[in-house]
């Protein structure tokens, strides 16, 4: 009995100490994972933020012009450029499927030519939606927009054309990096455009207070410094494993690669389309912009 009750004793003992055992190593695994995860989610975070703030800010400048131009740089750039920003977004998620499977496949070189074929791709697909801003004033008076907002409105997608196109080599460079765990060099470089933005944006709208067309080449600037920095950063040796130089194999498979790209981005289009239609459209885009 009594060595029933020593092995009784101890083998409470012992399932305890597991418990506490197993406990505290769940936690510290726990804690440990929570880290890796964010040291690759904190910087896409601060990346992405950093890249929809400086649209914010430009149309908080906007406010200060009058409501027709807030309304006006809303519909331009909420409608006529986020339609295009979601085609070319969801075109350029297809790039992060390919490079994933050949970085997992130590096909380091192939993340590169995914990338050099996917800019060929987009590009192409960026040109073919040229009239969607060139044409943007009669379509949004078409689509039962005021007349006066539909004129800025038109005027300003003109303007943007370079922010437009921008999102072909941005949206790319980023997924190219982001499939290498680089997320830190892209937002390193998403706020430093942003800083950039914040400056030339007081400076040329808060203090010269050139008009809205001065908001328009703001935001283009600062979209491309940030392609600027990360191209530069990938083909001066940031990558050397993935980045090979160009190569004649990006012109191979791209319609396979097409056929991949799927893309949406109507909710938004369609939510602005239809407060445009409301009474006082200019206050209620403004709402919206705002929110």
């Amino acid at each position: 009995m009594e060595g029933e009750t020593e092995i009784g004793e101890t083998s409470v003992a012992l399932l305890t100490n597991g418990v506490v055992k197993d406990g505290a190593g769940l936690a510290r695994r726990a804690w440990v994972e929570f880290k890796k995860l964010w040291a690759i989610v904190g910087p896409s975070m601060i990346g992405r933020l950093a890249l929809y703030t400086m649209s914010v800010i430009t149309q908080a400048y906007a406010g200060h012009i009058g409501d027709l131009e807030l309304a006006s740089f809303a519909i331009a750039f909420t409608v006529i450029t986020y339609l295009a920003f979601g085609l070319l977004l969801g075109m350029a998620s297809a790039l992060e499927t390919l490079c994933g499977q050949a970085f997992g496949a130590k096909q380091y070189h192939m993340l590169g030519v995914y990338m050099q074929r996917s800019m060929v791709v987009l590009f192409l697909c960026a040109l073919l939606l040229l009239p969607l801003y060139i044409f943007a004033n009669p379509l949004l008076e078409l689509l039962g927009q005021s007349k006066e907002i539909a004129r800025e409105a038109g005027y300003l997608s003109l303007w943007l054309l370079p922010l437009h196109f921008s999102y072909v080599f941005l949206f790319l460079l980023q997924r190219f990096l982001q499939c290498q765990l680089k997320n830190t060099v892209n937002a390193a470089f998403t706020v430093l455009a942003l800083l950039v933005h914040i400056f030339i944006s007081w400076l040329f709208l808060g203090k010269l207070q050139l008009g809205l067309t001065a908001a328009a080449l703001t935001l283009d600037f600062s979209s491309w410094m940030a392609v600027a920095g990360l191209f530069l950063y990938v083909v001066c040796g940031g990558c050397p494993r993935t980045w090979k130089g160009f190569s004649f194999e990006a012109i191979a498979g791209l319609w396979e690669f097409l056929k991949l790209s799927a893309s949406s981005g109507v909710m938004i289009w369609m939510l602005i389309l239809l407060a445009g239609n409301l009474k006082n459209a200019e206050i209620a885009v403004d709402a919206l912009s705002v929110w």
